[in-house]
């Protein structure tokens, strides 16, 4: 597992969140594991409740975690939304986005658990069936966490941000390389 900072887009400083940080497995069959833990006043932060899993549009508006897929060079990419409620949404994009037919995956696994100082989502994705990623060579990918407060503000985490307003689908946002899975 490969463990990576986000940091916050300057104009959108968090009252809650202090540090944010994914940890990230690509792991055989293309299973994705992902665990998200953001750390600060966490009686600040404003999370959904729990719910049925289901897919649902609109997650980034509140406290959200976000990945985002791509092959190296390739303009279409996929992008996964994950809130602590276990709601998700998945997007396809053939370019800068340019939203196509939302991918047929399955629901994925979603868990949270909070405290006073510390909030964690554990997430295991199959993107094993996702046409345009290849299984034998790296992915670029871009981790990002929408957080909500109390106040209703919404702090905007990335491992890169593009000057500007926040936006996650910039090419710029797709800072990490992941090898394939060790043989």
């Amino acid at each position: 597992m490969r463990s990576v900072e986000l940091t916050p887009h300057p104009q959108f400083a968090s009252n809650a969140a202090e540090h944010v940080e994914v940890a990230i497995d690509r792991g055989p069959g293309g299973v994705l594991t992902l665990s998200y833990v953001v750390t600060g006043r966490m009686s600040g932060l404003k999370t959904p409740p729990r719910s049925a899993p289901t897919r649902v549009e609109g997650l980034w508006e509140h406290t959200c975690f976000e990945v985002f897929l791509r092959a190296p060079g390739d303009a279409a990419y996929y992008e996964f939304n994950l809130a602590p409620s276990s709601q998700w949404a998945a997007f396809a994009f053939s370019g800068y986005r340019e939203r196509t037919d939302d991918p047929d995956t399955p629901a994925p696994f979603i868990d949270a658990e909070g405290g006073r100082t510390r909030f964690e989502l554990r997430a295991a994705l199959d993107v094993g069936a996702l046409r345009g990623l290849p299984t034998d060579g790296p992915w670029r990918v871009g981790l990002s966490a929408v957080l909500e407060a109390d106040d209703r503000t919404r702090a905007y985490w990335a491992l890169a941000h593009p000057p500007g307003k926040p936006d996650f689908h910039h090419a710029d946002a797709f800072a990490l390389s992941l090898p394939p899975p060790a043989a």
